[in-house]
């Protein structure tokens, strides 16, 4: 490769990298990428880097283009192979390395493709990743002989998820891989847990040929649902492309939201560390805080991005996080990092130790009347402007709460809603909440003005 190299300008995101495949994403990217990231790894006294792949068609290519450039930093690379995101992450903290690469698209189209980075076993975000775009320019790599191993870790990963595992009934679940990495792993998972197990779409293919998979578009849940209602299931689970973000559907075949499955989740989390901080992201109901602070724990509103998290948990010692996308977080009794697998298992043991279903405990839940997450057009170049916008116009108002720690959430006294952008696509993304239609009503016709006074096409509701 050359002695400089220059990214295109869409791919170095706020909590990752991504791009098209041959279009802003390529090998020589790839390269590049390993020898920029290596070289942050040698600075700061790694020696050895975990590496992993999900199933798409570029993986295997990028993967290795990748392994080249860390190599000619001189760190050892381990690689892993064919994984799960969280299986990579484990692949770190287990080696006890120096950093970690994920290859992934995450849930995005098959022609889309990225990476997920680690420095030591924590988050490498924001800034850091601007900076391998300036050790790249200036052609700053540290070189030397490095080396490469394979470690196959599936049985390790699967026995570590179940270790903690204190489930006092069977349950019938249901699963769905959508063709994503987490088929093989969910499969070892089905052959340790004691319960009945129907595992749809476990075969790894990168063309995603059943449907799309990211479990947080209820469409995408439809297949599940069935397998849920045709085997009088306890619940259904199902998982993106690189197996971080779960979906859930109870025995009724109706979806448990993001924030809904946090609020379950953080119970006992709470009842066994009463005042924990529990993380949600700025798209969270209400209702998530409200539920957590009524169970003794203290709610921290933050920044959607799986990495921002991450950061907020070490910074704030929480031990359970979550984001409404299905990030689950937890470092009670596991890493903290985002893992839908482990997810899934202290979902199924939560629910062995209550005598109700699933319905009934989402039921229990407060209802609130909101819109799904919205995302409509908004380019590159002003959808941070547009928010910036919107927030300016708002500031003084004596009749709203405006929040801005990503974006604006706007209370009122209707309720709230939100507006940002997008760190991953150039869309809006919008959410209202309330307590009654009514409310409801009139929280999306501000956002609608709101949005149309810096000149954008508002959201469909």
């Amino acid at each position: 490769m050359s002695a400089t190299h220059e990214f295109h300008r869409t791919v170095l995101r706020e909590y990752d990298v991504r791009g098209v495949i041959d279009e802003t994403l390529s090998t020589d990217d790839a390269r590049a990428l390993g020898r920029a990231f290596g070289t942050r790894v040698v600075r700061a006294g790694g020696t050895r880097v975990a590496t992993g792949r999900d199933g798409r068609l570029s993986s295997p290519a990028i993967e290795a283009a990748l392994v080249e450039g860390l190599v000619a930093c001189g760190l050892s690379v381990t690689r892993i192979g064919e994984c799960s995101t969280p299986m990579l992450y484990f692949a770190v903290h287990h080696f006890a390395a120096g950093g970690g690469v994920m290859v992934t698209g995450s849930h995005n189209p098959p022609n889309y493709n990225g990476f997920k980075m680690m420095l030591g076993t924590g988050p490498f975000f924001g800034a850091d990743i601007q900076d391998l775009g300036s050790i790249a320019a200036a052609g700053d790599f540290v070189s030397g002989e490095g080396s490469t191993d394979e470690a196959d870790l599936r049985d390790i990963y699967a026995d570590r998820v179940m270790r903690d595992y204190k489930g006092t009934r069977q349950l019938k679940i249901c699963w769905d891989c959508g063709n994503g990495v987490s088929g093989p792993p969910t499969n070892e998972i089905t052959m340790r847990l004691p319960a009945s197990h129907w595992v749809l779409f476990p075969e790894v293919d990168g063309t995603f040929p059943n449907h799309h998979p990211d479990p947080t578009v209820e469409e995408n849940l439809a297949d599940l649902k069935e397998a849920v209602a045709a085997h009088d299931a306890d619940l259904g689970i199902a998982f993106d492309g690189d197996g971080d973000r779960i979906g859930v559907v109870d025995e009724k075949g109706r979806v448990l939201w993001g924030d809904q499955l946090l609020a379950l989740l953080s119970e006992d989390v709470l009842a066994e560390q009463p005042g924990a901080t529990v993380i949600a992201d700025v798209k969270a109901s209400q209702m998530l805080f409200d539920h957590v602070a009524a169970n003794g724990g203290k709610p921290v509103m933050w920044k959607t991005g799986h990495s921002l998290i991450k950061n907020k948990m070490a910074e704030t010692g929480a031990p359970l996080a979550g984001e409404m996308s299905g990030h689950i977080f937890f470092k009670d009794h596991y890493y903290g990092f985002d893992d839908a697998l482990y997810a899934a298992v202290r979902l199924i043991e939560l629910l062995t130790k209550r005598d109700e279903p699933l319905s009934v405990l989402r039921d229990r839940l407060p209802v609130m009347v909101n819109t799904p997450e919205l995302r409509f057009p908004c380019s590159e170049d002003r959808k941070f402007a547009v928010v910036d916008e919107v927030k300016q116009r708002l500031a003084g108002r004596d009749d709203l709460d405006v929040i801005d720690v990503d974006g604006v959430r706007v209370n009122s006294a209707d309720g709230w809603w939100l507006l940002r952008a997008s760190n991953t696509q150039d869309v809006l993304v919008a959410r209202c909440e309330s307590t009654d239609e009514a409310g409801l009503e009139r929280l999306k016709a501000a956002l609608v003005e709101a949005v149309k006074e810096s000149g954008v096409e508002p959201p469909e509701f």
